[in-house]
């Protein structure tokens, strides 16, 4: 339990040894169950809950605070790892009242199965005052889920924006400071969690420009002020600008398909082009989808397994087209024995994903002289697309 400032303290709990999220995200820096207690002359507010596994450690900190009673239960996003603990707390302060965007009740009711009486629905820009602290709501559908909502303490400029803004890292610092590794750490968690609604992030963000913000404060890894950082690169991430990168995620199962990317790697560098090669068979998912985020062209390159794509491209290939990301242009690259339709089925995979698709070069066999001469080949096309976007200067 911390002051984030008077009135105002933190009772969540990091979480030093989770590993992964949603049996899905890898977590290398662990994460934090961030939730706040909001104090008025009148009234009480806590900011959403914790993870279930940490609902001892919430309590303790309510009662190092000394917090007798709740009147608010301020419930943001119901995501259980920060909705989780709402029925333990309902228990313990039978007199609070839940105060949520109607689409959060209906899941609170259905995840949690809360009781809907004891759930107040909140509109956009509705105002729930403390007593010298105000709390203003923002609805903000599909910054993550849609039924999200922010949360914004008028007299001390503190923006509470559950997992907008977050971070998978657990730290014993309350605020982010000048640490390096956070906003790596955040540009993985916007890559895993928030790419796909980026659209709908820079909408957000464009209203929340209106409002004089001193604080961030998420519901994963550590607070924000000023928030200018992360504020900075949210808009760099969620812009439609591209850099002159090629992201290859692939594998290779008897090294022909290795011995392509190899070769279009080494093209790609000679024609002033970053390439990140990722070996899928090590790479975990996090790492890809940082790299997705900026990357003007994405190669897929994998071999043939019986009819189609080898399983580990089907997934990275799945993982790209749910993410979204801007890239504008792709293919494929790969090798093949006797047969298979891995191109196509690639290619049908990617329904939410839009960009150009450039000539794939999968070939039978070994590269030979003239699969090399497909790769160079490829690799111009991707420089001329580059240079023709303007993010290629030479």
């Amino acid at each position: 339990m911390r002051e984030v400032l008077p009135g105002i303290s933190a009772v969540g709990s990091p979480d030093w040894d989770r590993r992964s999220f949603d049996a899905l995200v890898p977590l290398p820096h662990g994460t934090s169950y961030n939730n706040y207690m909001v104090k008025g002359s009148e009234k009480t507010a806590l900011i959403d809950t914790v993870d279930p596994t940490k609902e001892y450690e919430l309590i303790c900190n309510l009662v190092k605070l000394g917090v007798d009673g709740i009147d608010y239960v301020v419930v943001n996003h119901a995501e259980q790892d920060h909705s989780g603990s709402l029925p333990m707390i309902l228990e313990l302060f039978p007199q609070a009242r839940v105060l949520c965007t109607e689409k959060c009740k209906d899941l609170l009711v259905r995840l949690l199965e809360i009781e809907p009486d004891r759930c107040q629905v909140v509109a956009d820009k509705e105002i729930v005052s403390l007593g010298g602290k105000t709390l203003e709501f923002i609805v903000a559908p599909w910054v993550h889920w849609p039924e999200t909502m922010l949360t914004y303490v008028k007299e001390d400029r503190l923006l509470f924006t559950c997992d907008l803004f977050g971070s998978h890292y657990a730290s014993s610092d309350l605020f982010a400071g000048d640490n390096p590794e956070i906003i790596p750490a955040a540009r993985r968690y916007y890559a895993e969690l928030m790419m796909p609604f980026r659209k709908s992030i820079a909408g957000h963000m464009e209203k929340l420009a209106g409002y004089d913000i001193a604080i961030v404060a998420p519901s994963h890894g550590p607070l924000f002020s000023p928030p200018d950082m992360i504020f900075s690169a949210y808009r760099d991430w969620i812009s439609d600008g591209v850099k002159n990168e090629v992201v290859i995620p692939f594998v290779s199962m008897h090294g022909s398909t290795r011995k392509m990317v190899d070769y279009l790697t080494d093209a790609l560098i000679q024609r002033g082009i970053t390439v990140r090669p990722l070996n899928l068979e090590t790479t975990d998912s996090g790492v890809l989808s940082m790299s997705l985020v900026d990357a003007a062209t994405i190669v897929i390159a994998c071999p043939t397994v019986l009819f189609g794509p080898h399983p580990l491209a089907v997934s990275a290939t799945y993982l790209i087209n749910i993410l979204r990301p801007k890239a504008r242009f792709m293919t494929v690259i790969g090798s093949y024995g006797w047969g298979g339709q891995a191109v196509e089925t690639i290619k049908g995979m990617l329904t939410h994903v839009k960009p150009e698709i450039l000539d794939p070069v999968y070939i039978n066999g070994t590269p030979d002289t003239g699969a090399l001469k497909q790769l160079d080949l490829l690799a111009e096309a991707i420089m001329e697309k580059h240079r023709a976007a303007g993010i290629l200067h030479q």
